[in-house]
């Protein structure tokens, strides 16, 4: 298993779920996040005051899938999160050891596909 985690604009958000969701990924977490990266910040005025503000916001999504998925999720979830401008975010991935379902003890890749479309958002 590996989770997957990209940091996308926030628009870009309900494309990526979708994809995610066409794959058989059974979940994601959400997460509001700031970063910076080769977009840098922009300088605004607050109070007659010029302040620099380096952290832009962005959205993090993490999601736990089978291995033999990666590949494609990974594909997908760029060319959904994609808008041709500096600032459209990174993709990583990173290795599982174990997963459990812990409603039910159960353990291993099952945990984390589901048989049929969730349609998240929708």
């Amino acid at each position: 298993m590996k989770k997957v985690e990209a940091i996308i604009r926030h628009e870009r958000l309900q494309e990526v779920q979708d994809v995610l969701d066409e794959c058989g990924v059974s979940g994601v977490t959400v997460t509001e996040v700031k970063g910076c990266g080769a977009q840098r910040g922009y300088t605004e005025s607050y109070r007659g005051t010029r302040v620099n503000i380096s952290l832009r916001p962005r959205i993090k999504i993490e999601a736990v899938m089978r291995t033999e998925i990666v590949a494609v999720v990974v594909d997908k979830i760029a060319a959904a999160a994609r808008t041709g401008e500096v600032g459209d975010g990174k993709i990583f991935v990173m290795p599982v050891e174990e997963a459990v379902r812990i409603r039910t003890g159960e353990r291993g890749p099952e945990t984390v596909q589901h048989a049929e479309r969730a349609m998240w958002g929708h």
